[in-house]
């Protein structure tokens, strides 16, 4: 089963998902949006499974940094998908994609249930 994190590297979450990966001997394919980027077609496949709310990520210090006419342009999932892949720390992380299951965020017992 191939596993495919998307997240940066220095995120807390991103690295508690990248070790529970790795203390199951499991392999992933980690995408880091700061070199990659992402595109837009994973936004609005992000967005229609999970909703553009949750994929933007509104408690991060990215989103609290923006000026406030920023803020108010994103009303719905295309402005929130062109904003997050202008500033792509705006986007919650990890986002994990697999065969079995898609995920946004880290919570360990989730990630049980559905990699293991």
């Amino acid at each position: 089963m191939e596993i495919k994190i998307f997240g940066i590297p220095n995120c807390g979450s991103v690295k508690k998902a990248r070790t529970f990966f790795e203390e199951k001997g499991m392999s992933y394919h980690f995408h880091d949006y700061k070199k990659e980027g992402i595109d837009e077609a994973h936004l609005e496949k992000w967005c229609a499974a999970f909703g553009w709310e949750k994929v933007l990520n509104k408690k991060g210090l990215t989103w609290r940094n923006l000026d406030e006419n920023t803020k108010q342009a994103v009303v719905d999932a295309p402005s929130a998908i062109k904003l997050m892949k202008s500033n792509t720390s705006t986007i919650k992380r990890p986002v994990v994609e697999s065969a079995k299951a898609h995920t946004i965020g880290f919570d360990e017992a989730m990630y049980e249930t559905l990699f293991l």
